[in-house]
């Protein structure tokens, strides 16, 4: 009789198609080591979930390093202004009024002799305390009603969904003028509570669609026929898998956030005076531009890398995130 022993230092694989083919003990040993190959599995063999995939794209994406780069700095600036910008953005001298630049003064002096390099340092504070504040309010907001609405349906959903379509229907910029030109404090808060009271139902209705898909799904099937709770499902197996896309347009919006609060500010029904903002430093540069370009053109520049850079952190996130994309 044979012997049946394994002896021989070739090893038979499965082509796959019903066959098998010879392969040597070290290509044996190599096949199981990458099954499931760099791409479909993390370590100890354990598949990786979206947030690691979406990670590992972040990582390699050069959009997302260089816009994340700059909000860094903006971050650390807006900590920490006087790192940077040694004097105070309120010390002017109107003897130096629309002045080009100085040794100690890179930007020159606005209208009113304030130096514009340290106005302009400032106001990356002011700006990104806005949009930040606001997004979280934006998407706490937003993202419970619309959870809450897809989740359960009926005539809850209903309602949020005409009331949502009232607040589209409100223009931004002639609802800030209406809002905020009663409002006489010079504070952060009624511009920030303003982009709130108009910014959540985007943001709500994103996070209803989100919800009502991944309701749909076998695993909260599952999970429902075993007798978990409401609150389990939405928390647990729903809201894991539907934030996503809530934290995409909520990236991408925190910048268009920040060219609001500067626009209303512009306008004179933002911020104003003595508060040191992009918005308002524009619109006191504007009456001088031919006299003073620099005053105008440092602190729009800020303006635009700030948005741009939000903007392009949004587009990198979204990109990653989506399965569609890969």
């Amino acid at each position: 009789m044979p012997d049946q022993s394994f002896q021989s230092e070739g090893a038979i694989a499965g082509t796959g198609m019903g066959g098998t083919m010879d392969l040597a003990t070290s290509d044996a040993e190599t096949l199981e080591k990458t099954a499931g190959g760099p791409a479909g599995a993390g370590p100890a063999g354990r598949p990786r979930s979206l947030w690691s995939d979406a990670w590992r794209d972040l990582r390699r994406n050069p959009v997302f390093i260089v816009s994340g780069l700059i909000i860094l700095f903006l971050v650390f600036i807006s900590l920490w202004p006087s790192a940077i910008a040694s004097g105070s953005p309120l010390k002017c001298d109107l003897a130096k009024a629309q002045q080009g630049s100085g040794p100690g003064h890179p930007f020159g002096y606005d209208g009113q002799g304030c130096d514009v390099y340290t106005r302009t340092v400032y106001g990356a504070r002011t700006s990104v305390a806005v949009g930040v504040c606001a997004t979280l309010g934006v998407a706490v907001l937003g993202s419970v009603l619309g959870a809450l609405a897809g989740f359960f349906g009926g005539l809850g959903d209903s309602i949020l969904s005409r009331i949502t379509d009232v607040f589209f229907a409100i223009p931004v910029i002639l609802g800030g003028l209406v809002l905020l030109s009663v409002v006489t404090s010079n504070s952060v808060w009624p511009v920030i509570g303003f982009i709130v009271l108009l910014g959540w139902p985007q943001i709500s209705r994103i996070a209803r669609g989100a919800v009502i898909t991944a309701k749909q799904n076998d695993y909260v099937q599952a999970a429902r026929a075993l007798g978990a709770s409401n609150s389990r499902l939405l928390l647990r197996h729903i809201a894991p898998n539907a934030i996503a896309p809530v934290i995409v347009v909520a990236t991408i919006a925190l910048g268009t956030y920040i060219a609001l609060e500067a626009t209303l500010s512009y306008l004179g029904v933002g911020l104003k005076p003595p508060s040191v903002s992009w918005g308002i430093d524009i619109s006191a540069a504007s009456p001088y531009i031919r006299n003073a370009p620099h005053a105008l053109l440092w602190p729009s520049g800020a303006l635009a890398i700030t948005v741009l850079a939000f903007i392009m952190l949004g587009d990198a996130v979204r990109d990653a995130l989506d399965p569609k994309l890969r």
